[in-house]
């Protein structure tokens, strides 16, 4: 088979729609949102990471263009969901809990945060990170604990720490 999609051996050669179809049902019930206000490189990368982690709804607030090349077709997999204002995505997920990821002052630690099993968890841009608006919003604003010298570390990076807590305490440990 001369597949050289970037797909776990069980999908090789297997239609894209095949491939959501069957992730479909074995999805976890975290969804993802990126607020993209400066087309953010780091976006390809927390939509792999959602993809890797099973996420199968992936919101992205503001702007439908972004930098797809990080996520290597990973995008393809997922129900991507584009929301031009935020009241739009807030109406769209629902009442699921909202956990904005973002080092602001007043940010909960996340080694001390609930994580509901329904919840989207929310990240910004690298630099202007998420909107006030936004954060006004959300259930929860988490900072990732952090014990060198640096003040922050990359969205791409903390999407994935945040997915797998998430998965670690809904799934993993369960």
């Amino acid at each position: 088979m001369n597949d050289s999609r970037n797909v776990t051996s069980t999908y090789k050669g297997v239609p894209i729609e095949m491939i959501v179809a069957d992730l479909d049902t074995k999805g976890t019930g975290l969804e993802v949102a990126i607020e993209n206000v400066a087309r953010d490189f780091n976006m390809g990368t927390i939509v792999r990471s959602a993809n890797a982690f099973g996420v199968r709804h992936l919101h992205i607030i503001g702007s439908r263009q972004w930098n797809k090349r990080g996520a290597m077709m990973t995008d393809k997999y997922l129900h991507v969901h584009y929301h031009a204002t935020a009241n739009d995505f807030l109406q769209a997920i629902n009442g699921k809990a909202l956990i904005a990821f973002d080092n602001v002052p007043g940010a909960n630690n996340l080694s001390g945060v609930a994580m509901p099993q329904e919840s989207v968890l929310l990240f910004g841009a690298e630099g202007p990170g998420i909107s006030t608006d936004l954060l006004q919003k959300a259930n929860e604003v988490v900072a990732i604990e952090q014990f060198g010298s640096t003040r922050s570390i990359n969205v791409g990076v903390a999407a994935g720490i945040a997915m797998y807590v998430w998965l670690e305490r809904n799934y993993l440990l369960q």
